[in-house]
């Protein structure tokens, strides 16, 4: 957090003055923001009460948990130190501590959190199974096995804690174990992409290349958007020759991801070994564009050029090649061959002479190292080792092999979302596709790339009316730091404009927008609420109070959630931990009837938008998410029907429908909206067909 920020939000935020400071009100805000995964700005509301309050302990370890999305495992630490000085029975706190000292490498640190968190909270899964992490990256295997055996006896039926622990036999080296537990994962929960992908990695080092293909398809068929199960299985198919299949893959992996290295390079080389020079040529530009110093591509590229008859180019590659690797003989001969196409002889004499004084150097060396009794023995070499190297080995005579992933990137990848609090979230979670919301921001997703429009909205930007222009989406972005020190400013704008003229709508509705960005939804209501009072037919104020009314439903349902469940989760969304579960009827009763009422609410809002604009299909659809909420899937049927027949190819529309039928036990139909939304570009619909129809 930049000071410079801070000092130029204090005396913007009027709502929040550190003089008048409500810390309740701005802890809950920040809450919020967490919650909704807008993590700079929630460190700014806990900013606020630390230095109104600085003994309270919940703020520092809020702090901390946004830290820990951001990153900062480092500031993340001491917030946490910092909250167990002032309660050191915060449960949470060790956890979010353990999990930042285990991504700094201080395992020891860690694992101590861990075990005192679990003095107060025995048997936690999460810390369990991040502890025994913490003692695999130790490479104290034991101890880690020791961890295990505690987390099958009182978690026997969790298919990770097989994952996790196959990873660790794997790391061994001990692959029938390591087997045994992807299988047993796999029979828990036959839904989960990376046991498939795990164990497809124990079959290409039995260089049982069938049995990978058939794990990494079916990787690939629960989960179609990781780009490493499309990589590996180009490695696979290229071990059995299926070059074209392989191509297919590094294509595929382009496409979702076009600054992938690892498929760039490998695409290229097997472009070249195909004759597709050019195009081979354009993968390691790219390559090369990112990494200037990877002299495997550039080599690559050298070769490619003198084949494209691109000889002044081909000899600037050879040229960087040789500066970094000045005993590379194939590169002396290479580049004479280029000079002498350019017809410097005597420049190609010199490489020529070169390479073969330092061949004869080299054969001496060799002569004389067996003479001395130091040949080396005979080993028999491992098929896929002879064309694969990893990215980090920069042997250039291994500059025509495929890349794999790194073993200690591979090692990291396994445990790092366990080590980051989210195990619980590995498993597919079949979600409605989200509320739509009016807002200036949203975020950029490669493969889902729908571009979402209507009239109102279209017509209400072109009179330029707010700084900004209003978007549509179900995709919410975070802000940034200078997005947020605006919109605190902008606020303040408005507010300097109201006291001028209280009856200026666009004011309150662009105060709202505001209020809403910084996650203050009591504000941004009371904001909406004057929009319609002064104008009756504002029809996207209405929509928007409707979506802010349902973020606060939403928000606070979360705290209702047993300790156990959102312990979990606390790492993750900044979910509440509280011990208040209600148990008292009459409040549970109270709760009830305002979540009732605001139901209302939020559908009257939406019902007020469709009276004045019938074809406003966001309103249908948003409407349909509510009536999911309440279980009400006939209603929401309804509703997600009326925005497809405004709109044929609603893609989200289809999706959220499909659930709904399924929920309805209508698995014909809800399949069949599954697949329109799938082909309309909600890859995620894929997994569920499959885990619907079991092939």
């Amino acid at each position: 957090m930049k000071k410079a920020i801070l000092i130029v939000l204090l005396p913007l935020c009027s709502h929040i003055l550190l003089a008048q400071i409500n810390t309740d009100r701005v802890l809950e805000i920040g809450r919020n923001a967490l919650y909704f995964e807008d993590y700079v700005l929630s460190i700014q509301y806990f900013n606020q009460v630390i230095k109104a309050k600085p003994w309270l302990a919940e703020p520092y370890f809020y702090r901390a948990v946004a830290k820990i999305n951001l990153d900062d495992y480092k500031g993340a630490e001491e917030d946490c130190s910092l909250c167990l000085q002032r309660n050191p029975f915060l449960v949470q706190a060790y956890y979010a501590r353990g999990i930042a000292r285990q991504n700094l490498d201080k395992y020891d640190s860690a694992i101590a959190d861990y075990s005192k968190g679990l003095e107060l909270k025995p048997e936690d899964r999460p810390m369990l199974t991040n502890k025994a992490i913490a003692y695999i990256q130790m490479k104290d295997y034991d101890g880690a096995e020791t961890v295990f055996n505690e987390l099958m006896a009182v978690h026997a039926k969790y298919s990770m804690n097989y994952l996790a622990r196959g990873s660790m036999y794997l790391e061994k080296g001990d692959t029938i174990r390591a087997l045994q537990d992807y299988n047993t994962s796999i029979e828990l929960d036959p839904y989960y992409p990376p046991a498939y992908g795990n164990r497809a990695i124990i079959h290409y080092q039995m260089n049982d290349w069938k049995t990978a293909l058939a794990d990494l398809n079916e990787a690939i068929r629960l989960d179609p958007r990781e780009t490493g199960y499309y990589i590996n299985r180009g490695l696979v198919r290229f071990q059995m020759d299926d070059l074209r299949g392989a191509m297919a893959d590094y294509d595929q992996v382009v496409a979702m991801d076009g600054r992938n290295l690892i498929a760039r390079f490998n695409r290229g080389l097997l472009r070249s070994q195909v004759g597709d020079s050019n195009r081979a040529i354009e993968d390691f530009d790219v390559v090369l564009e990112e990494e200037p110093d990877n002299y495997m591509a550039c080599y690559n590229r050298a070769l490619l050029r003198f084949e494209t008859g691109d000889y002044q180019g081909a000899i600037r590659d050879y040229d960087n090649v040789l500066n970094q690797y000045p005993n590379f003989i194939p590169a002396y001969y290479n580049r004479s061959e280029a000079k002498r196409k350019l017809r410097d002889n005597a420049g190609a004499d010199r490489d020529a002479w070169t390479a073969f004084e330092i061949e004869e150097k080299s054969r001496k060396e060799r002569q004389e190292g067996v003479a001395a009794g130091m040949a080396a023995t005979d080993s028999v070499s491992d098929p896929k080792e002879e064309n694969t190297r990893e990215q980090s080995d920069k042997n250039i005579n291994k500059f025509s092999r495929l890349v794999v992933y790194d073993k200690e990137d591979e090692r990291k990848s396994k445990y790092h979302s366990g080590i980051r609090g989210r195990v619980q979230d590995k498993n597919v979670r079949v979600d409605l596709e989200p509320q739509f919301v009016l807002t200036y921001y949203e975020k950029i997703d490669q493969v889902k790339k729908i571009i979402y429009y209507d009239k109102t909205i279209d017509e209400f930007n072109s009179r330029m009316i707010l700084s900004r222009k209003l978007r549509i989406t179900n995709e919410e972005a975070a802000l940034t730091e200078d997005q947020i020190a605006v919109h605190f400013a902008s606020i303040n704008e408005y507010s300097f404009e109201i006291e001028k003229d209280a009856g200026n709508i666009h004011a309150h509705f662009g105060r709202a927008l505001d209020f809403m960005l910084v996650q203050d939804f009591a504000e941004a209501i009371k904001d909406f609420d004057r929009v319609v009072e002064l104008d009756p037919s504002f029809i996207m104020a209405y929509f928007n109070r409707a979506v802010v009314h349902y973020k606060q439903l939403e928000y606070n349902q979360s705290q209702l959630m047993d300790e156990s469940t959102t312990l979990s989760m606390n790492i993750n969304a900044g979910k509440q931990v509280t011990s208040g579960i209600v148990s008292d009827p009459i409040t549970a009763k109270l709760k009830d009837e305002r979540r009732t009422f605001v139901h209302e609410q939020i559908v009257r809002d939406y019902d007020m938008v469709i009276k004045l604009n019938p074809g406003f299909i966001y309103a249908y659809f948003n409407r349909g998410n509510l009536r999911c909420a309440q279980r009400d899937y006939r209603a929401a049927i309804q509703d997600y029907n009326e925005a497809i027949l405004r709109d044929p190819e609603f893609a989200e529309a289809y999706f959220n429908r499909g659930l709904a039928r399924l929920s309805q036990g209508d698995a014909n139909r809800g399949i069949a909206d599954l697949s329109k939304a799938g082909e309309l570009g909600i890859i995620n619909a894929y997994n569920i067909i499959k885990r619907m129809t079991g092939n």
